[in-house]
């Protein structure tokens, strides 16, 4: 386990040379996806959870695993199924004969990457057993408290063409999630690619620590250094409060999402060597971060209405401050 108190905070070069690293070591494993590569790297040195909605075989399971072999995290993997109990993912007490005591044995949820397979797949009850986790960073169990490994990252994945037997995950739930992505088809020239480099091998296989634990400890304090301007500030605000008065939208983003679109910019700036906070960067991610916030009426999405253009309609309505860098 990872544990950095009062880490000392690197200089925006060395951030952005870390986050390169690792950047480029996913890239060796997810060919042809830059963005998304990017914005998983984003969440992680934001200390945030991903969503990933995609059909299967297109590489969400090795996106999480390469990202937890890029900075040497302990990587565990949960299969949600219908039948899945809350104690299979957090841990559960057994009774120890020899000392006539009770022991905790820690559940999967004990790594610094989990990836939640199919999360969708499993009942509510054993969905909200992460709640605690994604939240605190800690799981209660029989009257004690024990803390996760840090950095602790949930990466979760749905099948976007499978619904039966599926239970969506509430609005309670997504909001926990600091970013949603999908990976998308390769284009043909990468699935070239692709079927080259794994003729012999996976290139998982291959790949090796870049950066410790304690480093993107380090880099997620420098993160929440990074200088937001004020105008900035008050832009992520007007933005998010115009998806919660927009005529389409049922439910707009939370406060949650105001300070999940700050932090997640705050690292992309750190990601690019920066340290101050650009609207560029707030609107390049604002689609990730708010989109899986919003819901739309169902009266609009009969009129094909969706999350994602009401976000554009917002972005290009709101005016962009013109705000000065700091270095």
């Amino acid at each position: 386990m990872a544990e950095v108190e009062n880490p000392v905070l690197p200089p925006p070069d060395q951030v952005a040379h870390w986050a390169g690293l690792i950047v480029q070591t996913v890239e060796t494993v997810i060919v042809g996806k830059p963005d998304a590569v990017r914005l998983a790297v984003t969440c992680l040195l934001s200390n945030g959870h991903l969503l990933i909605e995609d059909i299967p075989g297109v590489g969400k399971t090795m996106l999480a695993r390469a990202l937890a072999r890029a900075f040497g995290g302990l990587f565990k993997r949960a299969q949600f199924t219908p039948d899945l109990l809350p104690a299979d993912i957090t841990g559960t007490s057994i009774f120890n004969q020899r000392t006539a005591d009770f022991e905790f044995r820690e559940g999967p949820v004990f790594a610094n990457v989990l990836l939640a397979d199919e999360i969708n797949r499993a009942t509510p009850k054993t969905q909200s057993a992460l709640l605690e986790c994604m939240e605190e960073g800690q799981v209660s169990r029989d009257g004690a408290t024990y803390s996760l490994p840090r950095p602790f990252l949930v990466i979760a994945t749905e099948n976007v063409i499978e619904y039966q037997g599926t239970f969506p995950l509430p609005e309670a739930q997504l909001d926990r999630f600091l970013m949603r992505i999908a990976l998308g088809y390769p284009a043909n020239s990468d699935e070239v690619t692709i079927l080259t480099q794994q003729m012999q091998q996976h290139p998982i296989h291959a790949v090796e620590p870049v950066v410790t634990p304690e480093q993107v400890l380090a880099i997620q304090a420098a993160v929440a250094g990074v200088y937001v301007e004020d105008s900035v500030k008050e832009y992520i605000v007007r933005v998010v409060d115009a998806t919660r008065r927009h005529p389409a939208i049922r439910l707009g983003a939370s406060p949650r999402g105001s300070l999940g679109l700050m932090r997640s910019a705050q690292a992309l700036a750190a990601i690019e060597g920066r340290s101050f906070v650009t609207p560029d960067e707030v609107k390049r991610v604002a689609q990730p971060v708010l989109g899986h916030r919003l819901v739309v009426r169902p009266d609009a999405r009969a009129r094909g209405a969706t999350a994602a253009g009401v976000l554009d309609e917002v972005l290009r309505a709101v005016p962009v401050p013109l705000a000065p860098g700091r270095t």
